[in-house]
């Protein structure tokens, strides 16, 4: 019994030495941290909200979720030739990025996997923007189109990371007082700051927030704030979806975990009081691949955004 008590013991102080030292699965920077640097994707045929007919259903089968792919992968393939347009299969080849995943939605909390109720002050807000895009004139000017029209900012850096519709692909670039996320989709590009700075003063805002990092074991934990009232969480101003703004009341915490040299489970945390009735929560995988990250050059050598315009000018022409 004694050797027995000493073989446990000693077990259990080796598994405590282990957790002290880090996962020996990680790649890790000189300070000690989980090295995160490298090039990652998030492309995911996971929806951000989970289909109404699967209620609670967190996770897939295996076999449902195989199934699932499948049927997302034909109906990529499976579009009409008569109907081409920039993300249709014709210009991707992204699918080897993708992979079957038991999650049934990004969001798993609130337990149906759906985003919470707008509050009043939200739907109001939601109202008079829906009306406002349905008026004439949506190309009065350049300034008149959505920020990812204009090749300024498509909001996929985060916070959160939410996968866009393709170029799902980013690089992390880490030191010991910062990490740097720089997405391939108009090159948009965030600071986290893990120096131990504060936040900036309040008045200060930035489309992406403020963001700043600490490590919490082997997961670098991110909070951001000092958002602006025009952060477009899904879709764009001029769209009659019922796509989300968030307000500048907006804070995001994120989680990224290393599960191993080449995958990052990341969570995060939505709250703004203005926009949602409750806070939200989220989780997706990060995949290492090869790399490199091309220029997303959007407009150079574009002229859609001239001719959106000119055939606006032309259509007022003509009446």
């Amino acid at each position: 019994m004694a050797r027995a008590g000493f073989a446990v013991a000693f077990a259990l102080a080796a598994l405590v030495h282990l957790a002290a030292a880090g996962d020996p699965r990680l790649a890790r920077t000189a300070d000690g941290h989980p090295d995160l640097s490298g090039f990652w994707t998030n492309d995911s045929f996971t929806p951000l909200e989970r289909a109404p007919e699967l209620g609670t259903k967190e996770f897939f089968t295996p076999q449902e979720a195989a199934a699932y792919f499948k049927q997302r992968v034909d109906r990529l393939n499976g579009q009409s030739k008569d109907d081409i347009h920039y993300d249709d299969a014709l210009w991707q080849a992204e699918t080897y990025a993708k992979q079957p995943n038991l999650r049934t939605s990004i969001v798993f909390d609130p337990p149906n996997g759906r985003l919470p109720a707008l509050t009043p002050e939200a739907q109001r807000r939601d109202t008079r923007r829906v009306a406002m895009a349905r008026q004439p004139g949506p190309a009065d000017s350049a300034q008149s189109r959505s920020l990812a029209e204009r090749c300024i900012s498509w909001g996929n850096v985060g916070p959160p990371m939410l996968p866009p519709t393709y170029n799902a692909n980013f690089q992390i670039l880490q030191t010991p007082t910062i990490v740097v996320l720089r997405h391939e989709m108009m090159h948009d590009t965030r600071l986290i700051y893990t120096d131990g700075r504060p936040h900036a003063r309040a008045g200060v805002k930035w489309m992406a927030g403020d963001s700043r990092g600490h490590w919490e074991g082997d997961t670098l934990v991110v909070d951001t704030t000092n958002f602006t009232s025009y952060t477009n969480f899904r879709g764009s101003p001029q769209t009659t979806r019922q796509d989300i703004f968030a307000t500048d009341a907006l804070h995001v915490v994120e989680r990224f975990t290393p599960t191993d040299r080449d995958s990052i489970i990341y969570r995060f945390t939505v709250d703004d009081p203005k926009t949602w009735t409750r806070s939200w929560s989220g989780e997706m995988s990060f995949r290492r691949w090869d790399g490199p990250i091309y220029e997303y050059a959007c407009h150079e050598g574009n002229y859609g955004l001239a001719n959106i315009l000119r055939a606006a000018r032309k259509a007022e022409a003509g009446k």
